[in-house]
C-alpha cells in the first residue's frame, strides 16, 4: 500500500502507512455496512491522516448543498425545458418570492468564493454509493482516501480507493 501512495504522490509517515494498512485490515473483517466503517481523511498541510467514521464526515467534511437549494434547483429545470431566464427568474420569484431567490443564490455564490474545494452533495451521495457498492462485492474491499486539497483556489479534494497490498 505504501507503493501504492507513492505512485498517488503520497508522501506518507512509516506511522501512517501503518495507520492506512491497519485500518485496510480491519475493514476487511467488517461482515456488514454500517456507519463506524472507516474512511481515512489526508490533511497534507497539517501532515495529518486522520480516520473518520463514515458517520460523522458531513460533520467533519460538510458537503456544499447549496446548488441543491430548491430556488435554484427550479430554475434550472425551467431553463434545460427551454424557458428564457429573464422568465424562469419570473416563475421562481413567483413561487418562492423574489427574497428567497435572491438568498438562495448569494448563498450559492458565498460558497463558491469560500471554496469548499469541489466537495458537493451530489459528490458525498454518489462517495457513499460507491463505498456501499465497493463494500458489498466479494473479494478486498478498497479503503476510502479522501486527499483535502491545499488553500488553493480551485483546487478539488481527491478521493483515492487504496487496496491492500499495493493493488488498486
Amino acid at each position: 500500500m505504501v507503493e501504492l501512495t507513492r505512485e498517488l504522490g503520497l508522501s506518507l509517515t512509516l506511522r501512517q502507512a501503518d495507520l492506512l494498512e491497519s485500518q485496510w485490515q480491519q475493514q476487511q473483517q467488517q461482515q456488514h455496512w454500517h456507519g463506524q466503517l472507516p474512511v481515512l481523511v489526508l490533511n497534507r498541510c497539517w501532515l495529518r491522516l486522520a480516520v473518520v467514521p463514515l458517520e460523522t464526515l458531513t460533520t467533519v467534511l460538510p458537503p456544499d448543498s447549496t446548488a441543491a437549494a430548491p430556488e435554484l434547483v427550479r430554475f434550472r429545470t425551467l431553463r434545460q425545458q427551454g424557458v428564457e431566464s429573464v422568465l424562469a427568474e419570473s416563475l421562481c420569484w413567483q413561487e418562492f418570492g423574489q427574497q428567497a431567490c435572491q438568498q438562495a443564490l448569494q448563498r450559492y455564490w458565498q460558497a463558491q468564493d469560500d471554496g469548499r474545494h469541489g466537495w458537493t452533495l451530489a459528490d458525498y451521495l454518489a462517495f457513499l454509493a460507491t463505498y456501499r457498492g465497493l463494500f458489498e462485492r466479494p473479494g478486498d474491499r478498497p479503503l476510502p482516501l479522501l486527499v483535502l486539497a491545499r488553500g488553493r483556489p480551485r483546487e478539488s479534494h481527491q478521493l483515492h480507493w487504496m487496496a491492500g497490498r499495493g493493488n488498486a
